[in-house]
């Protein structure tokens, strides 16, 4: 898989020593993947950063949502960046907008200085931007090493046309982390149509709670999802990805 990165998106220690067992190039850490990903706390990072050895790149985002912050919220994002750059981590993933759909320039511009040293991605606030084409060039200026897009679909499959185009327009400037809906089933497909060589999956599956007591009249789980149920990182799903990569 020498000319591939397939990175696993993961919010345990559990997942995240899963993914390394599966092949996993690297991980993307984050807390609450079933809401699309936070940032995660100190205390994980540093749980992850002792049991594995892959570069750890950790996602910024204080909240769920859309990617326009107040300025409380950029604040607790400069000081998140500052954080995890002095506890080591390899990467930080971001990314902010303006009201109007356009990248904040501004604002990304001096997180990029904040990380200084760091590797850069541009997460999928690419994904709701309103041109994918000038946000590229942007995100080149700005200096980010990566943007992790589906191609602005739901499914990177139904993305596939624009994430070859971006592919062509990145000219290597740029890597284009393929993401949202990755896995072994569609690699060998998604590479002919984008001609991508990164690409990003968590290979999530539902594992049932360790609780043998459980409280019928009271739900703690998420929308969809019961209470005694946990998303984790299956190493299987990881390693079948990783061996259809190394056949490209």
């Amino acid at each position: 898989m020498k000319d591939f990165i397939l990175e696993a998106c993961v919010d345990s220690v559990e997942s995240a020593i899963a993914a390394q067992k599966g092949g996993a190039a690297r991980l993307e850490l984050c807390s609450n993947l079933s809401i699309g990903g936070t940032t995660p706390g100190q205390s994980l990072f540093q749980l992850v950063r002792e049991q594995v050895s892959l570069p750890i790149h950790v996602l910024i985002r204080p909240r769920c949502g859309d990617f326009c912050y107040s300025d409380f919220e950029y604040e607790i994002i400069k000081r998140e960046v500052a954080l995890y750059k002095k506890l080591g981590a390899d990467g930080i993933v971001i990314g902010i907008l303006q009201p109007d759909g356009s990248l904040n320039f501004s604002q990304l511009s001096e997180l990029c200085g904040l990380a200084e040293g760091m590797s850069l991605t541009l997460h999928r606030a690419f994904d709701v931007c309103c041109d994918p084409y000038a946000a590229l060039e942007e995100a080149v200026l700005l200096g980010f090493d990566t943007i992790l897009t589906s191609g602005q679909k739901d499914n990177c499959l139904d993305g596939a046309a624009l994430l070859s185009e971006l592919v062509c327009q990145s000219s290597w400037r740029i890597d284009i982390l393929v993401g949202s809906g990755v896995h072994a089933g569609i690699l060998e497909q998604l590479y002919a149509k984008t001609h991508a060589s990164s690409f990003h999956m968590s290979g999530k599956v539902l594992v049932d709670s360790l609780m043998h007591y459980r409280k019928e009249d009271v739900d703690m789980g998420t929308l969809g999802q019961s209470g005694y149920e946990i998303w984790r990182t299956d190493h299987g799903k990881i390693r079948d990805a990783a061996a259809v990569l190394e056949q490209l």
